[in-house]
């Protein structure tokens, strides 16, 4: 305990202002001040909670262990008291994931499936910060970060009746990415095979000069 109090605050002065575009990287460096005073163990664990011991009598023997939570209330209310006063809060890291879930867009040069994966986590990223969101709308605002290559798949999804779970749409997804995939193979295959010919034909044709000659 002796340890913590005789601890001074490391320099805070290289701690860039708090906002809605640089929370991870802000909240990364915080953490590691919080490492060097050695209070970071209150962001991850639960107050120590009294210990019940068994006795011989028929009642139970409640051991409260004061050392422990008057050090884990101190360095709670230093850890706390610094993250109030360089901006931290709840609304910043709200504003953090929902920002970059709004700003995420599908692009044509990544796997589909990859994308889609990404959009998962950041859907998860908002959730974990008790904002409620219905899977229909997560399967819209999905629906509309499609790349420009599946502007009509979109198109084709916006007009059934049903309303997709975004599980339901992420199935559906998986199988056009399985069909474009296929299609394009076989596109390969056929210019392959029209090169091939034309290399046929050409054969034949210098062979059919060299006779005449």
């Amino acid at each position: 305990m002796a340890t913590t109090l005789n601890k001074t605050h490391p320099d805070l002065s290289k701690l860039e202002p708090l906002d809605r575009n640089n929370y991870k990287r802000w909240f990364q460096t915080l953490l590691i001040f919080f490492e060097q005073l050695e209070v970071d163990y209150v962001l991850f664990n639960d107050p120590p909670a009294d210990i019940v011991v068994n006795s011989s009598n028929a009642a139970n023997t409640v051991v409260v262990d004061d050392d422990a939570k008057k050090k884990f209330e101190k360095d709670n209310k230093t850890v706390r008291g610094l993250e109030k006063r360089y901006g931290a809060d709840d609304a910043g890291k709200k504003k953090y994931v929902v920002g970059k879930w709004i700003k995420f867009q599908m692009v044509d040069d990544k796997p589909i499936m990859e994308q889609v994966h990404e959009y998962e986590n950041l859907t998860a990223d908002v959730l974990n910060e008790g904002m409620e969101m219905c899977e229909i709308l997560q399967s819209n605002v999905l629906l509309e970060k499609f790349p420009p290559s599946w502007s009509d798949y979109r198109n084709q999804l916006k007009h059934k009746k049903k309303n997709l779970t975004l599980q339901e749409l992420i199935s559906h997804m998986r199988t056009e990415e399985a069909n474009c995939l296929k299609d394009e193979e076989s596109e390969r295959l056929k210019d392959k095979m029209k090169s091939l010919s034309l290399l046929i034909l050409l054969k034949i044709t210098l062979w059919n000069l060299l006779v005449l000659l």
